[in-house]
């Protein structure tokens, strides 16, 4: 019985030795998570102000699609170009003629857009918090 109870305690602890590097991989993947919900925050938090800016309600910003259909109502495009969005590579171009327009509705400059489109979380934050006014869909 004590033989029994050797082996399992070698065995534990040769375990132990051998998986030491999975908890640091662990405690990374953590850390990850708690970035990417700190990001999805600050970006729920900028969409939402500037819903409320430009008219519509804040919590669109935390229904998924339905706030990507509100940008395309800020933006002053049309309710399909949302489904445009989900074709690839031409996501990409509507997605930055999307950013150039909401920028424009705000009164920022094609400077501003470009800062939309590299750092959205950062810049949408700039626009809902900051003193910039919805003054409508730019013209066409």
């Amino acid at each position: 019985m004590l033989d029994f109870a050797q082996n399992a305690l070698t065995a534990f602890t040769t375990l132990a030795q051998n998986n030491s590097g999975g908890g640091g991989g662990a405690i990374v993947g953590i850390l990850v998570f708690l970035i990417q919900i700190a990001i999805a925050v600050v970006v729920i938090a900028g969409l939402w102000k500037m819903f409320v800016k430009a008219g519509h309600p804040g919590w669109a910003a935390i229904v998924p699609i339905y706030n990507i259909y509100i940008l395309t109502k800020v933006a002053g495009r049309p309710w399909w170009w949302l489904l445009l969005l989900f074709i690839p590579i031409v996501s990409l171009v509507i997605a930055i003629i999307l950013m150039l327009d909401i920028a424009k509705a705000f009164g920022k400059s094609v400077l501003f857009a470009v800062g939309l489109i590299l750092l959205f979380p950062i810049f949408a934050c700039i626009l809902g918090f900051g003193s910039a006014q919805y003054q409508g869909p730019p013209a066409r």
